[in-house]
């Protein structure tokens, strides 16, 4: 017999060392199975039943957390996309236990993704002073995001040596452990280069922490800047801009697809520039390309 517990831990190492997924994403799974111990027990996979799942999906449409919130659909989607690859990762082990393809994944609409428009990018960077240190940070931030489409969690990892502000073209690693080609913008280049030219220190990030709260006890230097610090400073300069959408740093990615499938982009190009392993994630923005087609036929062809 096989311990659920012993064997989402098997399946975690795996997907990290063999399936080549993130230490986050590896967590993330973790986390996600264990809600299936927390339901379960620690019972033998193999007497893992389509009723007990049948239930378990109903505990977890009815799960409340510390704050009496329930879950997501789309947070419950990905507890069964995680029951289904951990299923399907005994089954290549020839360990007996349910079959992944008893795991059926409701459909989830997809929420309309939220981009700003060209203007909204001009009033928004508008609204940072860059007289100081911190404001030259900011604003090559903000162009940095809305250039090159980065995650956040991407920009937060970057390093002086990582991005070449002379070529405007450097590689990063996304999900996946999959690497891909960023390209620069002149003005994105230009502030990011502003910026380091103003800092007094060598250290490695290429985005500091100028926060009080945030300085090594040992060296006393600024540390690495955080993605929820990034997170609270686009939408401050959002809110000074006027901009009642809710905009965060994936507000600036879905604005750099947006922008570059609006002027004539591909969508391949577009899902090799965010990263994308599959076309279908990129086909979220065809809304806004769909759109468009309509205002140019309204504009063209009124016959």
């Amino acid at each position: 017999m096989h311990d659920l517990s012993d064997m989402i831990l098997d399946y975690v190492e795996h997907l990290e060392v063999e399936g080549g997924r993130s230490a986050k994403t590896a967590e993330n799974y973790k986390r996600y199975l264990e809600r299936l111990v927390e339901f379960l027990g620690n019972i033998p996979v193999e007497k893992i039943t389509q009723e007990q799942i049948r239930k378990y999906r109903i505990w977890l449409n009815r799960h409340t957390n510390d704050q009496g919130e329930e879950l997501a659909l789309i947070t419950q989607n990905y507890h069964l996309v995680a029951l289904r690859g951990f299923l399907r990762y005994l089954s290549n082990r020839d360990i007996p236990s349910l079959s992944p393809e008893k795991i059926i994944l409701p459909k989830v609409s997809r929420k309309q993704v939220t981009f700003l428009h060209y203007d909204e990018i001009t009033r928004l960077i508008e609204q940072i002073n860059c007289s100081d240190e911190t404001g030259l940070r900011d604003r090559a931030i903000v162009e940095l995001l809305f250039s090159s489409g980065l995650r956040v969690s991407e920009l937060v990892n970057l390093n002086r040596d990582h991005i070449n502000t002379k070529r405007r073209e450097f590689t990063v690693r996304g999900k996946g452990q999959k690497d891909r080609p960023v390209f620069v913008s002149q003005s994105a280049a230009g502030h990011v280069d502003e910026y380091l030219a103003a800092r007094m220190d060598n250290l490695p990030p290429l985005f500091l922490s100028y926060s009080t709260n945030n300085i090594s006890s040992t060296t006393g230097d600024y540390r690495r800047l955080s993605a929820r610090s990034i997170q609270r400073m686009v939408s401050k300069y959002a809110r000074l801009a006027g901009i009642t959408k809710h905009v965060s740093p994936h507000t600036m990615r879905h604005s750099f697809a947006t922008d570059l499938l609006m002027n004539g982009a591909d969508i391949r190009s577009v899902q090799s520039m965010l990263g994308h392993s599959s076309i279908a994630t990129t086909q979220v923005y065809t809304h806004v390309t769909d759109q468009h087609l309509r205002e140019a036929y309204e504009k063209f062809h009124t016959d």
